[in-house]
């Protein structure tokens, strides 16, 4: 069964759909809210006259957002019926070097008793640099083949439901966080892979690599080394509104 179209007779604005993580709103010093306008979603929606819908988590990768697609009513009963286009803005943290698969990191959060729980966690987060450095850059936190998988399931899901819905999706950046060892020598096997999915699935990708290396090198970043400082979200939303716009049945309203 197709979902509707979204009635822009009773709309003033279009509306993104972005499928984020937390790239998404932490600026250089936290986490922000959602209406935040130096935010990239919120970038590109104001390049676009649109508005942004986002639905991001820390550390989401694209098996995250096809759950979300697939699990969260939400976003399956209003906001994709709703949206003019979608942004899987999701990749780079798939790529980055870890100590332990993801399902794994995410249990620490259910340990008990909380001892237990702490001395893991801090256990953890002393081995994640060391362990980055040691493989390489070899572990990542979703393999890409797995990564590959569930974009294509997420894009073809949306073509499912809405024909001719506007997606894109990104190539990702690069960091500098001492937390993964600052790690990247898998980013250049991740980049090549991301574009070479695009190309197969007729998504066009957004290259965010040379968007943020400019600040990353200046030091214009979240002290983290991986999250965006502001000028990083201001360049990659407008370099997101650039590729949107070259999609066909975009249109601006």
């Amino acid at each position: 069964m197709q979902a509707p179209a979204p009635d822009h007779a009773r709309s003033r604005r279009p509306r993104v759909l972005v499928l984020a993580d937390s790239l998404a709103y932490h600026g250089p010093a936290r986490p922000e809210l959602l209406t935040e306008p130096r935010l990239f979603p919120n970038v590109l929606a104001d390049e676009l006259g649109a508005e942004a819908d986002v639905v991001a988590q820390v550390g989401w990768t694209a098996r995250h957002v096809w759950r979300s697609l697939t699990r969260d009513p939400r976003v399956y009963s209003l906001l994709v019926p709703a949206a003019d286009a979608v942004v899987l803005a999701v990749g780079g943290m798939d790529y980055l070097p870890t100590a332990l698969p993801t399902h794994l990191r995410e249990g620490i959060a259910f340990l008990r008793p909380r001892p237990v729980r702490r001395g893991v966690r801090r256990a953890y987060l002393a081995a994640q640099p060391r362990v980055a450095r040691w493989t390489r850059g070899r572990v990542r936190a979703m393999p890409q083949r797995l990564t590959d998988g569930y974009l294509t399931n997420c894009v073809s899901a949306l073509r499912s439901v809405r024909p001719g819905l506007p997606i894109i999706g990104i190539l990702p950046p690069r960091h500098r966080a001492a937390a993964f060892g600052g790690e990247l020598r898998g980013h250049e096997a991740a980049w090549l892979a991301a574009r070479a999915w695009g190309a197969e699935h007729d998504v066009p990708m957004a290259d965010l690599a040379p968007v943020v290396q400019p600040h990353l090198d200046a030091g214009r970043a979240n002290p983290d080394g991986l999250h965006f400082g502001w000028e990083s979200h201001r360049d990659v939303g407008l370099e997101l509104a650039r590729v949107l716009r070259t999609c066909p049945g975009w249109t601006s309203r």
